[in-house]
């Protein structure tokens, strides 16, 4: 079975005015599909570059990073947002909820994008009662909503075209210990369900029995 994801042999070096910076350091891995990752290790070590890299958001300064088997540094900038916006779905800290929408509009956005018209609105409302959003709470506006259910939310946009690999950056960062063990078991049940490809982010050791292995990075290379 081709890998979800496959670095090989990738550097990723910023030049600064001070100097190079070395984010990630001859990285070679491997991510079976229906994993569930967990990418741990010290402030500055590289993770946010290979979650970055795994997003399609950056493309490698030496090496190869394969998502589904395609190269993506032999991709157009057109071709990387395809992927991105058909295989890829991204769950961040902050949520990244747009204030002004409700919670059924942050979640029809991509569909709109993608060229879909009034008739995601059922789909939208669907997915958003899968991941425990009350149908009184789909007019909210984020600001009217707690930060777990924003969380909710803000994984029903990440899910809504159906994504095969969800990248999740500190999913839990801006939750208590309550909320952030029910977006984990959402997360978990997501993998084991419907077979997602999960790779988090996370300072928090607590998390990484939710994942199938613990990839650790420190200075850029894998330990």
């Amino acid at each position: 079975m081709t890998p979800a994801i496959r670095f090989h042999d990738v550097s990723k070096i910023y030049s600064l005015k001070s100097g190079d910076v070395i984010a990630l350091d001859h990285v070679t891995l491997s991510i079976e599909k229906g994993e569930f990752i967990a990418v741990m290790g010290p402030s500055g070590s590289g993770k946010s570059t290979l979650l970055n890299m795994m997003g399609c958001l950056d493309i490698p300064t030496h090496g190869k990073v394969f998502i589904n088997d395609q190269n993506i540094g032999e991709m157009s900038d057109d071709e990387l947002t395809m992927l991105r916006r058909n295989h890829l779905g991204f769950i961040f800290q902050q949520f990244n909820l747009i204030p002004l929408l409700s919670a059924i509009e942050n979640v029809r956005l991509p569909l709109i994008l993608n060229g879909g018209g009034d008739e995601c609105t059922l789909n939208c409302r669907n997915i958003l009662q899968a991941v425990g959003i009350s149908e009184e709470r789909l007019d909210h506006k984020p600001p009217e909503l707690s930060g777990g259910q924003q969380q909710r939310v803000a994984i029903a946009r990440a899910l809504i075209n159906d994504p095969e690999i969800l990248l999740a950056d500190e999913p839990t960062g801006n939750l208590d210990t309550k909320t952030g063990a029910q977006i984990m078991d959402l997360l978990s049940r997501l993998q084991k369900e419907e077979g997602k490809t999960i790779i988090m982010v996370t300072h928090d050791p607590t998390l990484s029995r939710y994942a199938d292995r613990v990839i650790r990075i420190v200075d850029g290379r894998i330990e």
